[in-house]
């Protein structure tokens, strides 16, 4: 298993959106690729039980979640601020609009629109973050509907390293011996 990496994400003004640990599984063209295994708990208790894949690219302004089946949304993008790097942590913030893809039907759909002109207004969103929001979430959109990688089939290699581990306690300390 790989280093671990611990993801941070707020909203635009700084206040806490989610945060959870992952596993750095590797870096390639598109980015850095991180794992979160089940049995993760993310920092609102939630205990999640099936595992993903978040692509965090680099000078991009989204970041991918691939999901294993059954799970409805194959592939689930968020709009946020490039990615910052600090030792073992990432962080990020969201900016509302996100794009996924159906799995069943292969659907591409552009969600929270109504959020993002409510944050816009809200936190004062300056003209050049809405700009780059809007054409990372075309981009999306094209790239997801035909196909182009990493969306077509460069996740899957990730994803599948993660479905097959064990679910493990990212929280405890590796040092701590029983």
């Amino acid at each position: 298993m790989g280093d671990r990496v611990r993801v941070e994400i707020t909203k635009f003004d700084g206040t806490p959106h989610r945060g959870y640990p992952a596993v750095l599984l590797g870096s390639d063209d598109y980015g850095r690729w991180l794992g979160v295994l089940p049995g993760t708990v993310s920092d609102s208790g939630i205990r999640h039980e099936r595992p993903w894949v978040l692509l965090v690219p680099e000078d991009a302004w989204w970041t991918a979640m691939f999901n294993p089946p059954p799970q409805g949304s194959e592939i689930y993008c968020d709009i946020t601020t490039p990615a910052e790097w600090i030792a073992d942590r990432v962080l990020l913030a969201d900016l509302d609009l996100d794009v996924k893809r159906r799995r069943e039907s292969g659907a591409v759909l552009l969600v929270d629109t109504d959020e993002f002109d409510e944050h816009r207004q809200r936190f004062a969103y300056p003209a050049g973050l809405v700009e780059q929001a809007w054409a990372a979430a075309r981009y999306l959109e094209r790239a997801l509907a035909d196909g182009s990688e990493p969306f077509a089939s460069v996740y899957r290699q990730w994803l599948d390293k993660v479905v097959a581990w064990a679910p493990v306690d990212l929280a405890a300390d590796p040092h701590d011996q029983a």
